[in-house]
């Protein structure tokens, strides 16, 4: 007869939860309130929704680092941390987006903000566990509700854009399960620290079951960040999703995808597996490098940014693949620099909309629309000036020093010919990006299809956004080192 195990409530530890059990309140109550009294004004979901995402910022914050609870698969350290705090503070940014007039229809649907928190929740489970099926539940958590998401839009685009998002993420979740399963049966653990101590202690025998596991990792975790071969949904996707919604894209996925890389293949690595570093190597060098050529050749502004999201992204999995202290202080470093200045790109993209009028049959952000944008809207031109030179890493701005630093630490651990592709790479980036600012600044505005020339004027709440994205991607300049020095006392106390 088997005895009952008799579990304490103490012993759960629900402090460790408490973040995304928040979150999942937030969405649950916003759907409750639109059950019980439908055609409520919209700020109600919007206050609800930032009020929500404050409580668990703050409960991030109180949490005790280090500490394990719920059964032991929620694991708090110092990388769980920092990127929630990531994730919810440009999960903020994003919700501000709502508070603007109604140029986007899917605000005005109480699901919407449900599934912004289900989602939130997603990512923060996705990184605050070494557990493979809790990650895999928060993994889906917030794909499919980023899917519905981007259908809310409404528009033609929209619909294909989720369908190809939905179906490659039916195929990297199908790869992570697949590979999932096999460390299982090899190992008879989902704890990717119990794992690791089974594989070390036969000698990762027999190989060929542990490669073809790390290459459905590969395949996974590759369609979930964009990286080359399986980028080909990335750019379609960002161009059907809301100019908000493609920012938000390129920033909080995947600091919660390089998480999960992190914990899956420097452990791998740093056991001895060599080949992954090749694999990686490759990766990042043809990420990198392709995608800056295909930026260089797109005549849409917002395809150029998803392009250019693809190299950065190429960029900071060279950090995963050096795998050392310095170079994963680097990713956040670098990303938190990026975060700010690539949602305000994007949200200068909405700035600049207007329904009705375009400048071209295909594309919504051609080139052409920016023409002149100094002379039309100056304030405007000048702060997508400025996020244009700090994503292409001109230094002295924020984004220059981000790279600097993972060029350096390339250089630290003996990967001089990375750190030389890496810089050339950089300097590709600078003529794609000086593009839109010469349109910006030397070229005259030309007019629409139907003959009339314009630049809408944002509304208050857009202004807000944007001057916080602005006032953070200036100040970061002269902040780096603290930045550096939190980003590295985070992965310190994590043990990478």
């Amino acid at each position: 007869m088997i005895e009952p195990v008799s579990v304490s409530f103490e012993s759960l530890k629900i402090a460790t939860l408490m973040p995304m059990l928040l979150a999942i309140s937030g969405g649950l109550l916003i759907l409750l309130i639109d059950l019980l009294k439908s055609h409520l004004d919209k700020s109600i979901y919007i206050v609800l929704s930032v009020m929500f995402i404050l409580m668990d910022l703050g409960s991030v914050l109180s949490l005790e680092l280090n500490s394990r609870g719920f059964f032991d698969v929620i694991f708090i350290d110092g990388i769980a941390m920092l990127s929630q705090i990531v994730i919810l503070v440009a999960s903020m940014l994003f919700i501000a987006f709502a508070f603007a007039s109604n140029r986007f229809h899917e605000y005005q649907y109480p699901e919407f903000f449900a599934l912004f928190l289900f989602m939130t929740a997603g990512f923060q489970f996705m990184v605050a566990s070494d557990n493979l099926i809790t990650i895999f539940v928060g993994l889906e958590t917030a794909s499919l509700s980023l899917y519905t998401m981007i259908v809310l839009h409404n528009k033609d685009k929209s619909f294909e854009a989720a369908i190809k998002y939905f179906t490659m993420g039916a195929v990297a979740a199908g790869f992570y399960a697949f590979g999932s399963m096999i460390l299982y049966g090899l190992t008879g653990s989902v704890e990717l620290y119990k794992i690791f101590e089974v594989l070390e202690a036969r000698n990762f025998e027999p190989m060929i079951l542990v490669i073809v596991s790390s290459l459905f990792f590969i395949g996974a975790f590759g369609f979930k960040l964009a990286v080359v071969p399986f980028h080909t949904w990335g750019p379609d996707v960002y161009e059907g999703s809301s100019a908000a919604l493609a920012g938000y894209i390129s920033i909080v996925p995947k600091i919660a995808s390089f998480v999960v890389v992190m914990r899956i293949f420097e452990q791998l690595i740093h056991s001895g597996v060599d080949w992954i570093q090749g694999v990686l190597y490759a990766v990042v060098v043809i990420t990198m490098t392709m995608a800056n050529i295909w930026a260089l050749i797109q005549n849409d502004v917002k395809r150029m940014l998803a392009y250019s999201s693809i190299s950065h992204t190429g960029f900071v999995m060279s950090a995963i693949m050096i795998g050392t202290t310095q170079s994963n202080s680097g990713i956040f470093l670098y990303w938190i620099m990026f975060a700010f200045a690539n949602l305000g790109a994007f949200a200068m993209l909405w700035a600049s909309r207007k329904r009705g009028i375009r400048y071209h049959e295909r594309y919504d952000h051609p080139f052409e629309k920016f023409a002149g944008m100094v002379k039309l809207m100056p304030l405007g031109a000048v702060m997508m000036g400025l996020f244009m030179l700090t994503l292409a890493g001109i230094p002295p701005f924020s984004v220059f020093w981000g790279k600097l630093y993972l060029i350096s630490s390339a250089i630290n651990a003996n990967y001089t010919g990375l750190a030389i592709i890496m810089a050339l790479n950089s300097a590709i980036a600078v003529f794609y990006y000086l593009k839109l600012v010469i349109f910006m600044f030397l070229k005259d505005p030309v007019s629409s299809l139907d003959g009339s020339a314009y630049m809408t004027n944002a509304s208050i709440s857009l202004k807000v956004v944007l001057g916080i994205s602005a006032f953070f991607t200036v100040v970061s300049i002269f902040f780096v080192n603290p930045i550096l020095e939190m980003a590295s006392y985070f992965v310190a106390m994590s043990g990478f």
